[in-house]
């Protein structure tokens, strides 16, 4: 026999996919046969299907600068929430970014080192909000880490002075591969503020030297794409209570997640984007129904990726 062997590099996609009522309630006891996958519209032969409360690996990401530190206090004060769910076998960093991002703790499995690194967010310095470049430093950090990872991105969403524009962080989020991004929006008391009394006097600085009521909607929007994309979910609390609600949300999000991986029958990795589609069947192969404990229909929701970009191996 010759002495050599023949390796093939089969491509294989993971898609974390999230089901939930419209109320943001997680439905269990689904099965491999309840999914459907379409990438670019051809339907996928699922590979493996699983469902498990694996351990977590995420950033929370925080927008920390001199402009917005009033509209942050009360996140701030809910991300304890966030920590206070870690478990033992969780790896969990704290960065905080104005003009440019800044680790306070690195990946850590020390719930007190989390607690300790949000604590130290009691002095702000710069009025930048540079949410492009420090989301984007993120990503490529994390790209070192195996397995699927988070981002818990808490900001106002606007951008003062980044190097990159829209375009290119968009891009980016798009082309990271196994990173969901969970975006809090913040300040929504002062844009009410805004509508009703004009944004004058401390409001003005507040609202980050003056921004239109038409920025804070693009901010919206910006965040609402990164959740998209990569299949997280995007949360605009109103009251300073809901932040609590909202860290305990999205940690009950991330431990209940449906993970199904296929063999695309498109194999080239040249680079470009596909579209990806998850939907959810009866075992019949019908709509899928459900009921509550009255016997009422229940609405839900399907959360997945829009898609990836096929180039090396995706996993």
């Amino acid at each position: 026999m010759p002495d050599y062997s023949i390796h093939v590099d089969v491509p294989l996609v993971t898609i974390p996919v999230l089901v939930t009522t419209n109320n943001g309630q997680f439905i269990p006891n689904l099965k491999k046969e309840n999914f459907k996958i379409f990438e670019d519209g051809r339907p996928q032969t699922i590979h493996d299907f699983k469902v498990e409360e694996a351990p977590i690996t995420a950033v929370l990401l925080v927008e920390f600068a001199s402009t917005t530190y009033p509209l942050l206090i009360d996140a701030l004060r809910g991300s304890y929430a966030f920590a206070s769910t870690l478990k033992k076998d969780d790896w969990v960093a704290v960065i905080s970014y104005d003009m440019k991002p800044e680790i306070l703790v690195d990946f850590t499995q020390d719930k007190n080192a989390v607690l300790g690194a949000i604590n130290t967010l009691r002095m702000p310095g710069f009025a930048e909000t540079n949410v492009f470049d420090a989301l984007y430093d993120t990503l490529d950090r994390m790209d070192r880490v195996e397995g699927h990872k988070y981002i818990v991105l808490v900001s106002t969403g606007i951008d003062t002075f980044s190097k990159l524009n829209l375009d290119q962080i968009t891009k980016k989020v798009k082309n990271t591969r196994d990173v969901t991004i969970f975006p809090i929006s913040i300040g929504w008391l002062l844009r009410e503020y805004c509508e009703t009394h004009g944004c004058t006097g401390m409001a003005h600085g507040m609202a980050s030297l003056g921004m239109q009521q038409i920025d804070w909607y693009q901010a919206d929007n910006e965040m609402q794409t990164f959740a998209r994309l990569t299949g997280g979910r995007f949360y605009q609390p109103r009251f300073a209570g809901d932040f609590p609600d909202v860290f305990r949300d999205i940690s009950e999000d991330i431990r209940h997640q449906y993970t199904i991986t296929y063999h695309p029958t498109n194999p080239k990795l040249d680079g470009t984007y596909r579209k990806l589609k998850v939907d959810v069947i009866a075992d019949n192969g019908g709509p899928l129904k459900m009921k509550d404990q009255k016997g009422k229909d229940v609405k839900y929701q399907v959360i997945a990726r829009e898609g990836y970009t096929a180039k090396h191996t995706v996993e």
